[in-house]
């Protein structure tokens, strides 16, 4: 599927009450990717090469990005069935699914929920889960140069995604998206804690990404998933924080290919 400037092809949907923003690029099998807090509705380095392997969906949740805001999605469970009805509005039986931060714990909730709707599943840095000793950071209350400092190594890069001075326009996209976020992680925070007595309903097979440096969720989240999610796989993307797909995007995608490279060799999807 080609698009504008050859990269991708952007749609606007009605669906759920509201007008839904979605980018689609690439071929072969469908993959939907369920992007973290921030970020949506960016064509980043790490979606086009994702597009050279797959049909990628990358949606805007509700609320964020360019999508519409409904009212009636106010925590995770509703999200879940949102991503159901959207599967179902664009035809698609199952498809792999690769999520980021909120979008890996939407991802795990999705395979949780309807088992036979993921072939595969992805998560990257996932929240998620109720781990009191192991506390994942309260990003709302940290300024841009805490929260750079939580997300990223590269703090050069760092400048590129979350700007010293930003604009107006910024401050109102990130408002938006901060209450987005909070009307589904704010209390429990970041959590769901039933999650844990779930996860052994999910059939699809399972990579678990985590950056080295992850400063905003600690490692034992993943550990925790990896036990938890039968045949589970955790691997560690090497020199990067919390947002592998932005700080190491090539090795990010590598490892995501390689895991389904060994399914299709096995047959397993």
């Amino acid at each position: 599927m080609s698009g504008q400037n050859g990269q991708h092809v952007a749609q606007h949907l009605d669906l759920g009450g509201g007008q839904i923003h979605l980018m689609r690029a690439g071929a072969g099998e469908e993959l939907l990717f369920l992007h973290p807090a921030a970020g949506a509705g960016f064509w980043l380095p790490f979606h086009a090469l994702l597009a050279e392997r797959f049909d990628l969906i990358s949606p805007d949740h509700p609320g964020f990005g360019e999508s519409d805001r409904l009212e009636w999605i106010d925590g995770m469970e509703d999200l879940v069935y949102f991503y159901l009805d959207l599967l179902e509005e664009l035809g698609l039986e199952s498809v792999h699914v690769v999520g980021a931060s909120l979008g890996g714990w939407l991802a795990a909730e999705l395979a949780v929920h309807q088992p036979s709707k993921v072939r595969s599943l992805v998560m990257v840095d996932p929240i998620g889960l109720d781990l009191p000793e192991h506390p994942v950071e309260d990003m709302f209350g940290m300024n841009p140069d805490e929260l750079r400092a939580a997300l990223f190594v590269d703090q050069e890069l760092a400048l590129q995604f979350i700007s010293p001075e930003p604009t107006l326009d910024m401050l109102m996209r990130a408002f938006k998206e901060k209450t987005s976020f909070a009307r589904l992680a704010w209390n429990p925070f970041c959590c769901n804690p039933k999650l844990h007595r779930r996860l052994h309903r999910v059939t699809a097979p399972t990579l678990i990404l985590w950056g080295s440096d992850d400063r905003l969720v600690p490692l034992a989240h993943g550990e925790h998933y990896r036990e938890l999610i039968a045949d589970a796989r955790l691997e560690i993307i090497d020199d990067c924080g919390h947002a592998p797909l932005l700080e190491q995007p090539g090795p990010t995608v590598e490892a995501i290919g390689r895991f389904h490279a060994e399914l299709a060799a096995k047959g397993a999807c």
